[in-house]
């Protein structure tokens, strides 16, 4: 039986806590400012592919969620494909100088590719960083690059730049670098996803249609337009950089809850800043950021923080002893859109409710029961869907028997 040279890994979601919007380059998408962002748990949210290298293939093939698209409609894949090919082609030159063997090789070989993410796609939950890391990784791991994972971040980078952080777990820095080839824009662990084991994650999902403006035209035109940015990539994301992984070094939730804040407010008053200003909350978005505060207020502390990145979906921090609490008054203020299950809508994977069938039926403190009846409850469905989670590790490879390819090359069916 001839070899099957092949890869499946799957990559994280990665949200920022201190956010990239701008680039300096936007070829080789170079920051205009450093990043930092909290890795979430795989158990939760992630994007799974597999590549296949094989010449009997006629030319690359992509399928993203059972979609076949045209790998040359999109310049990023190309160049990230492109670069990975480089460092492959490299090795094999080096091979074959050390006359190691037969060198097998991969990097003229076509590739099929079949990828699938556990969540919506471009509707502001990081599924381009997740996906690129996940492509990423995988070619890594097919080609047997011996680059570090700093290093691969930045062939991640060229797919899209928040993906060189979905290559690390834990808490990661995207340095923005100086170098105009940037050599030195890569990612970097701050700390491990075991670091800071209490932290938690609640993600509530208020829409799961593509936004009307990307990301990259988004930047752009901020870049173009508006003077608050210029002030926020000079003085005011180096400090919060510094004071951020601070925060984290010390398990600080106090600072880390509000630099975090603020920072989103800040990225989302830059974006409002743009001509034509750009718009990424809606309603329920600065509802839920105001139902934040309220609850730290009622707790008389910081404890919980939103972060919103481009689009309407919310990102509450908070540490465990503080999560059942908010579940409570989230589920109870937000009530399921009636076509959903409970167990869909939120299916409490660490158990804080007595079951599912009890969310959104009443908040246990009595502060934070005054508090709700004071805010009242919003429209079923307001939010669609409320994903609970912790931090979590890097890309991992899987065996092949997780593959989404069959022994053809093409995506499995259901079933096979």
């Amino acid at each position: 039986m001839d070899a099957v040279f092949e890869a499946t890994v799957t990559a994280p979601v990665n949200i920022a806590v201190i956010k990239y919007w701008g680039k300096r380059d936007a070829a080789l998408i170079l920051p205009t400012n450093s990043s930092l962002s909290v890795t979430l748990s795989q158990d939760h949210l992630r994007t799974r592919t597999s590549i296949r290298a094989s010449p009997a293939f006629v030319t690359d093939r992509l399928w993203l969620n059972g979609e076949e698209e045209a790998v040359s409609a999109s310049k990023r894949l190309v160049n990230a494909i492109t670069t990975a090919r480089s460092l492959r082609a490299e090795l094999e030159r080096r091979q074959r100088q050390q006359q190691q063997g037969n060198v097998v090789p991969l990097s003229e070989w076509p590739l099929h590719i079949c990828s699938e993410n556990n969540f919506p796609t471009a509707a502001g939950l990081a599924s381009s960083a997740s996906g690129y890391a996940a492509l990423v990784s995988a070619l890594g791991a097919l080609f047997e690059l011996p680059q570090s994972a700093s290093e691969l971040s930045r062939v991640a980078r060229v797919g899209s730049g928040s993906a060189c952080r979905s290559m690390f777990g834990g808490f990661v820095a995207w340095q923005a670098g100086a170098a105009d080839d940037g050599s030195d824009s890569l990612a970097v662990q701050v700390a491990g996803h075991q670091h800071w084991p209490e932290l938690q994650a609640l993600i509530l999902v208020v829409s799961d249609q593509k936004k009307k403006i990307s990301s990259t035209t988004g930047m752009q035109t901020t870049v173009e337009t508006s003077e608050l940015f210029a002030e926020r990539v000079r003085t005011v994301v180096p400090k919060r950089m510094a004071a951020m992984q601070r925060a984290i070094a010390d398990r600080d939730f106090a600072s880390f809850a509000k630099i975090t804040m603020q920072d989103s407010n800040q990225f989302h008053a830059v974006c409002l800043d743009t001509y034509p200003p750009i718009a990424y909350m809606n309603d329920a978005s600065r509802s839920i950021a105001d139902l934040v505060h309220a609850f730290n207020t009622a707790l008389g502390r910081p404890a919980a923080a939103y972060t919103y990145d481009a689009g309407p979906n919310a990102v509450i921090y908070a540490l465990e002893g503080d999560m059942r609490d908010l579940v409570e008054l989230v589920t109870y203020c937000f009530p399921r859109p009636e076509d959903t299950t409970p167990e869909a809508f939120y299916p409490d994977p660490f158990g804080l409710l007595a079951s599912p069938a009890c969310a959104g039926q009443e908040v246990a403190a009595p502060k934070l029961a005054e508090l709700a009846q004071s805010v009242g409850r919003f429209p079923a469905g307001t939010v669609r869907r409320i994903i609970h989670t912790t931090v979590g590790d890097g890309p991992r490879v899987l065996p092949s028997s997780q593959s989404l390819l069959n022994p053809d090359g093409l995506p499995r069916r259901v079933g096979e």
